[in-house]
């Protein structure tokens, strides 16, 4: 479930971001564009995820 929300709030949020841009540098809208580039980030969102350890770091004494 957590990957479905990850893409559709991906596809949701960075779709708008690719619509307002095109909007402001009058450019023809895309919605292949921002799906293509929010599979891409939620798959990074998903390594750094990954990558990030799940645990609070270790006390210094």
């Amino acid at each position: 479930m957590q990957f479905i929300g990850t893409f559709f709030w991906s596809a949701l949020l960075i779709t708008t971001l690719n619509y307002v841009v095109s909007a402001v540098q009058n450019v023809d809208f895309n919605l292949m564009t921002g799906l293509y580039m929010s599979l891409v980030v939620s798959v990074l969102v998903f390594v750094i995820s990954a990558i990030i350890p799940e645990s609070p770091a270790p006390e210094k004494h």
